[in-house]
């Protein structure tokens, strides 16, 4: 089998393709994420780029077959994405940097507890309305 066709763990997630109406943002605003938390570059070509976390990958594609130029994570559909972010210390970090790389923290009232008491973890949206979810691994 080829790169990415091994069942390593069936049921597990092989990947994710995010289309996106402006590439060239997607890729400044989430290249840096994806980078910050241990993802590396894994395909590129003119209308996508994907990163590599293990044996996942996360695509971003700006389709020429989009039917819209617009993502709202409040209608049907994708609402978020989550990703283990490491210790509370490690949300934090990202959180603070994450504004001068294209991201806004949603729920600041609430922060970093929007999840719940039990949560830690940071919500962003980028500049194209796709939200993430940085949540910390509890601490031992």
């Amino acid at each position: 089998m080829g790169a990415g066709r091994q069942a390593l763990s069936t049921g597990g997630l092989h990947h994710v393709e995010v289309w996106v109406p402006d590439l060239a943002a997607a890729k400044r605003s989430w290249g840096w994420l994806l980078g910050a938390l241990g993802w590396t570059p894994y395909q590129d070509w003119p209308a996508g780029r994907s990163w590599r976390h293990g044996t996942t990958y996360l695509v971003l594609e700006e389709s020429p077959a989009l039917a819209g130029r617009v993502h709202d994570r409040l209608a049907p559909g994708l609402n978020h994405l989550a990703f283990h972010a490491g210790p509370p210390h490690a949300v934090d970090r990202l959180v603070a940097a994450a504004p001068a790389q294209g991201w806004t923290l949603l729920f600041a009232d609430r922060h970093p507890h929007a999840g719940g008491p039990d949560s830690y973890a940071g919500y962003l949206t980028d500049g194209q309305g796709y939200e993430v979810e940085l949540v910390a691994a509890e601490e031992p």
